[in-house]
């Protein structure tokens, strides 16, 4: 059995370039298909947070329209009401990498606001990758790289990886109310920037790190991740 540590936004707005605070969290999906999937498998998941605040879920991830009908969006709620794990997450800063086999990081748009500057993201971001250990990063939890720069420079500088697209976050109206976009920001951080079909699954893995586009990538990146589990 494999220990995961999730790495969950905690935060329940992202500020937009006017200042103005856009409702989010974690996107649902994202959050409740892998976990069904390691569970079920019979892993262990630990969440931790940022401070260790319960995280919040996009409320907008949850509606029948955006989860895939109204038969879907009640299973995914139903996976989130019964992980417990939620409800008693670590402080981030407390995470031990050594602690765990696997770290993965969920997306929505709450690792825009409170992840891309954490010094604990960071920090074990950076150790993770070095670690030799599976590091899966989906939709805008890549936000999160931006964290390890160190003096300009970030260990993910060179790899091969996707995230939630300049042109997916215009499709949702929020390109031009942001104050930054993944894509362009990622590219400034020295990756290379990988992507499929908007909104379609496309997952892309380079050396032990596993990075998914969007929301409908987080089922094929546990699949991915599975097999490489201790």
């Amino acid at each position: 059995m494999a220990k995961l540590l999730f790495v969950v936004s905690a935060t329940s707005y992202w500020t937009l370039k006017d200042g103005t605070r856009w409702a989010t969290g974690y996107w649902a999906e994202e959050f409740a298909v892998p976990y069904e999937t390691f569970t079920k498998a019979g892993h262990q998941v630990v969440v931790a947070t940022p401070g260790g605040g319960v995280p919040y879920v996009d409320a907008m991830s949850l509606r029948p329209a955006m989860a895939g009908g109204e038969q879907r969006a009640v299973e995914l709620e139903n996976i989130i009401r019964s992980a417990e794990e939620l409800r008693r997450p670590i402080e981030l800063a407390d995470a031990r990498l050594e602690d765990y086999d696997a770290v993965y990081c969920p997306g929505g748009h709450g690792p825009m606001e409170d992840m891309w500057d954490s010094a604990d993201a960071g920090r074990l971001l950076t150790a993770a990758l070095a670690s030799g250990k599976p590091l899966a990063i989906v939709c805008h939890a890549p936000a999160a790289m931006l964290s390890t720069r160190y003096h300009g420079v970030s260990p993910f500088a060179g790899y091969e990886v996707t995230g939630f697209t300049n042109d997916e976050e215009e499709a949702v109206g929020l390109a031009d109310r942001a104050r930054w976009l993944l894509e362009t920001e990622l590219n400034n951080l020295g990756v290379r920037f990988v992507r499929g079909e908007s909104w379609k699954p496309f997952t892309h893995r380079d050396r032990t790190l596993f990075t998914g586009q969007n929301p409908a990538s987080a089922a094929k990146l546990a699949q991915e991740i599975l097999p490489v589990l201790a």
